[in-house]
């Protein structure tokens, strides 16, 4: 692990791997979660055939925006003004021309393999508690090779930013891991979601030990990894495998631990969300944008919870401008 993490931060460029993924954004009621066989407030890989199936059933015609966790994190960095790059492989369709004129739109560099099989997506089924319950089908995504992933996909970044669903893909977060440190860079992780972590956590151990130093997590994926329920614990644990651990709380805020000295980071705004996708990939971007900017990790988990509460504001994973703006003004202070 780094001895001094704040020491090399000089480049400030981020980079993201993962899924890239376009989001179809569908407002329902709890019945139509149960009746969908979707696992509340968690991810379940399904083919193309169940999303088509279940979006047939929906009640309100869905929205459609690019994301995938990774690259949710990767533009709200480019859109703070940071310097950030997304590493992913799309298919050669109208999907894929759609995600990446999406992602130079917003100050991001795409890195980005392609395949003819389609661009994937996910369906985000949202309920009126804000919670979203995710149908995955990775299409293209699915097809990133190890050996396409060198330590050119991460040159001259300071922080390598991996979104926890490629633990579904053993090799790839791998080479992934081990070009990113080839790479000089930080390696910072997101658990994802509850159900990834519940599937590979042995694997996931071992990885975390080895190759990560900045580890994100809400309350759920938490207990999956640590088997604790209560934060303090929660946290505890997380901050042994890791030089900078997180733990999300929601509308309660957050935790940062890093070396025994743990700093609790109050919510922003008044608990209300219209929809939770994205809060935690935005959380990530607010927190890792300060970081590379050499701010105290007081300040990084104030920019986390704005941009937390910004993206919770509005449905899906994309802040409006004057959200931003309100986020700058935090920045400036």
């Amino acid at each position: 692990m780094t001895e001094d993490l704040h020491n090399v931060c000089d480049k400030k460029l981020v980079v993201g791997i993962g899924s890239a993924l376009v989001d179809i954004l569908a407002l329902e009621d709890e019945e139509f979660i149960n009746r969908s066989g979707a696992a509340k407030g968690g991810m379940i890989l399904v083919s193309n055939d169940i999303i088509e199936s279940t979006l047939s059933k929906t009640t309100k015609k869905p929205s459609i925006v690019p994301g995938g966790s990774a690259c949710n994190t990767i533009v709200g960095i480019g859109r703070l003004g940071g310097a950030a790059r997304f590493v992913g492989k799309l298919g050669e369709d109208a999907l894929g021309k759609f995600f990446e004129k999406d992602l130079e739109k917003n100050n991001v560099e795409p890195f980005l393999f392609t395949s003819s099989s389609p661009t994937g997506r996910v369906l985000s089924i949202i309920t009126p508690d804000a919670q979203r319950s995710m149908f995955t089908c990775l299409g293209a995504a699915a097809e990133t090779k190890p050996e396409e992933i060198t330590e050119n996909c991460f040159k001259g970044a300071v922080v390598v930013h991996i979104e926890g669903y490629l633990l579904f893909n053993r090799e790839l977060i791998q080479a992934a891991l081990i070009s990113a440190k080839a790479a000089g860079a930080l390696v910072s992780l997101d658990l994802a979601s509850f159900t990834v972590v519940e599937e590979s956590k042995e694997f996931l151990g071992k990885l975390v030990d080895d190759y990560v130093d900045i580890l994100i997590a809400n309350e759920d994926e938490a207990f999956a990894f640590t088997g604790h329920k209560d934060e303090l614990q929660a946290l505890a644990a997380l901050s042994k495998r890791a030089d900078i651990a997180v733990l999300k709380l929601g509308k309660k805020g957050s935790y940062i631990s890093r070396r025994g000295e743990i700093i609790k980071v109050a919510p922003k705004g008044n608990g209300f969300a219209v929809d939770t996708t994205g809060a935690g990939d935005l959380w990530a971007a607010g927190f890792l944008f300060g970081f590379v900017n050499g701010y105290p990790l007081e300040k990084c988990g104030e920019l986390g919870s704005a941009c937390g509460y910004e993206v919770c504001q509005v449905v899906g994973a994309n802040i409006p401008e004057a959200g931003w703006e309100r986020i700058k003004e935090i920045i400036k202070e």
